[in-house]
């Protein structure tokens, strides 16, 4: 998780984010003198030149000089690894809006891998997730259109468009012999990320599908609701982050703040002297101490990994699910002028224990056997995961985690939410008897 999300990732016709930060024009300025110190390479530079010129004289076709300067800055920046990359005027414009929650588009959260664009995560209540767009589907049409050899940027303005216009995808999913279309109608995205559900016994249910700049404040509101409804504090919480991308940065800090009365929260870590950033948690617990449980899947990523990491470091939260996306990385985005920036990997994020969860993701406290729809040969669709993306970062710690592993039951709907519940109560009924 450009992002529709927050890698080399984007939402349809939005921008929804990996882990954003940026820094104003002047800081920018400054390191841009610091590296006009740095020696250039003369000679690669005068290749450079040369192929540039060979392409101007000889190309089939006439080329202009910005244009073919914007696809080597786009270029330059997309062979470092799946979440860098050039924003133009409208890219950027994009990142600015979908961050606020409001975007137009499809709803999908779409990345590149080896030249094919491949769904990270539809996002909650979109036209994508309603007309059966799934996680990992592979996407290789757009209505009469091949994907092949086609930038992420290109697909994703052919995604856009008015709403209430339809566009056919035609998508190749694991499992399936042949390729199936999906109609989606266009619709302006208005997101919501923080749900709410209060159980019968006070137990309480938030879900939060994506972090925008206010989803710290919107998740202070809906504990306080849930809280009214029940007449009185919550026996305990379920937090799903399952499927949620990721998002701004400040809001995994607040949501995690939320619930840990103090102590670190995520710190990170780059090449850059002041790349070390520390983000803590304040005094005060909305829960007062009930138990909670975090549900977590493979589309879990980036700030939903910061927000299960700090709370099982904390051992605030049991961690329950599959394991996670695997973005430990941080992207900066530089403003290079007014109108255009660059998004640049420029961290890696890490847990409070100093774990970083880059190319391997977090291994849940109790881990849930996965169930799904199987074809008679039990074939599977297989997850999409940070690890699977070309260029991704190594892993610079070692995780060694054992799972507990639960088995399903049978007639549920939503059976980690149901498993999920089951342990709360489990909690708040021992919590209980200590307290007693």
């Amino acid at each position: 998780m450009k992002t529709i999300g927050f890698h080399l990732s984007v939402v349809a016709a939005g921008v929804l984010g990996g882990l954003l930060l940026s820094i104003p024009g002047s800081a920018v300025a400054e390191q841009t003198a610091v590296s006009a110190k740095a020696t250039l390479p003369l000679q690669d530079v005068r290749t450079f030149t040369e192929i540039f010129g060979r392409i101007k004289s000889e190309y089939v076709e006439e080329v202009d000089d910005k244009t073919l300067l914007n696809y080597a800055i786009r270029g330059m920046l997309s062979g470092l690894d799946p979440h860098s990359s050039y924003l133009d005027e409208e890219d950027f414009r994009e990142l600015q809006v979908g961050t606020s929650g409001e975007f137009g588009g499809l709803g999908i959260e779409v990345g590149v891998e080896n030249g094919s664009i491949k769904v990270i995560s539809p996002i909650d209540d979109t036209p994508a997730q309603r007309a059966g767009v799934l996680a990992g589907d592979l996407i290789i049409r757009l209505d009469d259109t091949p994907i092949k050899g086609m930038s992420l940027n290109d697909a994703v303005k052919l995604m856009r468009g008015k709403p209430g216009t339809d566009i056919t995808l035609t998508i190749v999913r694991a499992g399936l012999d042949n390729p199936i279309e999906l109609t989606v109608t266009r619709d302006v995205i208005r997101m919501s990320s923080v749900k709410r559900k209060l159980y019968g016994d006070g137990m309480g249910y938030v879900r939060i599908s994506s972090f925008q700049s206010p989803t710290g404040g919107a998740l202070e509101n809906a504990l306080a609701e849930l809280k009214k409804e029940n007449h009185g504090p919550l026996r305990g919480l379920v937090l799903d982050l399952r499927n949620n991308p990721g998002g701004v940065l400040n809001a995994a800090v607040a949501v995690s703040d939320t619930f840990i009365g103090d102590g670190l929260i995520v710190y990170t870590k780059g090449r850059a002297d002041d790349s070390r950033l520390d983000f803590k948690a304040s005094s005060g617990d909305a829960l007062d101490g009930a138990p909670m449980v975090v549900l977590v899947n493979s589309g879990s990523a980036s700030a939903s990994e910061i927000v299960a990491g700090a709370l099982q470091d904390h051992r605030r939260a049991v961690i329950m699910g599959e394991k996670t996306f695997g973005k430990g990385s941080v992207q900066t985005i530089l403003p290079m002028k007014s109108t255009t920036a660059i998004k640049l990997t420029t961290a890696r994020y890490y847990t409070p224990s100093g774990r970083s969860i880059q190319a391997k993701g977090i291994e849940p406290d109790i881990a849930l056997d996965k169930l799904s729809l199987k074809r008679d040969d039990d074939s599977e669709v297989p997850q999409l995961t940070e690890a699977n993306l070309s260029g991704h970062l190594e892993n610079d710690t070692d995780l060694k985690a054992k799972p507990k592993h639960a088995k399903p039951g049978a007639g549920v709907d939503d059976y980690p939410l149901y498993e999920a519940l089951n342990l709360l109560r489990a909690l708040a009924i021992v919590g209980n008897r200590a307290a007693g």
